[in-house]
């Protein structure tokens, strides 16, 4: 399994397993599967409403708690809720985590980011990180913060790799770790000839052949599915490898444009819908 060294020492794996829009038996069973077939990490969050089911994952795989790396994101309706870190240790059954992340740069987060390095320094956490922050906000994080963020999770894919965000990160030692790897399975990329063509080449699928390209670009990406066949499918990616002459041709599909569009209206709804646990 590859691994990217964070900038406080800690191994994160590159491939992870994400769980999100998957609840009850079906993502305990995901999660146990997953980690007993080539993944090492497993992300979900607050708003996902799963981390109990995910705990419960967790201890069906059989495996041993240092075996795996769990990540999970702090709500940010819980921003300012000093029990909020606890909360979630208590409901993935867990004593640490191994990186936990703001999910979004709404609210007070820089009261939020300050829990999260309270908590980093009593060992409830191992790393701490960012998500979906502009580089004027994560510049604004970083005059007030006391612990440099490891990981800022953000939408990349070969239309879309977050050049302008990954060259900051780049230069603050950051590393960046990718939520819509596959475009969230859009058909135009996922069928884009290059992907395609190479697909033939090397007898993989175009999936496979995307995570490669994620994988040699040196993000963590965490791709989801609901099937087995499919999650072991996305984990078989280690086996070959892509020339640089393969990855200057996809860097030429960067489109500079995300799927997901930031809005006055998404960034309102995303500060004031709780999480399902909340009164």
């Amino acid at each position: 399994m590859s691994t990217i060294i964070l900038n406080n020492g800690v191994e994160m794996p590159q491939l992870g397993f994400g769980t999100i829009m998957q609840l009850g038996e079906q993502i305990t069973d995901n999660v146990a599967f997953a980690l007993n077939n080539g993944y090492k990490l497993i992300d979900t969050a607050n708003r996902y409403g799963n981390e109990v089911e995910v705990g419960l994952g967790l201890k069906k795989s059989g495996l041993p708690r240092e075996a795996y790396f769990l990540e999970t994101k702090l709500g940010p309706t819980l921003y300012e809720n000093d029990d909020a870190i606890d909360g979630t240790l208590e409901r993935l059954g867990v004593e640490y985590i191994d990186l936990m992340i703001l999910h979004h740069p709404v609210n007070n987060y820089i009261y939020a980011y300050k829990m999260l390095e309270k908590a980093y320094k009593e060992g409830k956490l191992r790393v701490i990180g960012v998500s979906n922050f502009p580089v004027e906000k994560l510049e604004h994080l970083l005059s007030e913060c006391e612990v440099v963020p490891a990981v800022m999770q953000v939408e990349a894919h070969p239309y879309y790799p977050a050049e302008k965000v990954k060259a900051f990160c780049d230069e603050k030692g950051i590393k960046l770790q990718a939520w819509y790897p596959l475009g969230h399975g859009n058909a135009d990329l996922v069928n884009d000839p290059v992907f395609a063509e190479l697909a033939e080449k090397y007898q993989k699928s175009t999936v496979q052949v995307i995570l490669r390209w994620h994988l040699q670009m040196g993000f963590g990406f965490v791709p989801g599915s609901k099937s087995f066949a499919h999650i072991k499918e996305n984990a078989e990616i280690f086996d070959f490898e892509l020339t640089a002459a393969e990855m200057g041709r996809i860097a030429l599909l960067n489109k500079h444009e995300p799927f997901y569009k930031v809005t006055p209206e998404s960034l309102k709804r995303l500060a004031t819908t709780k999480c399902n646990f909340e009164d």
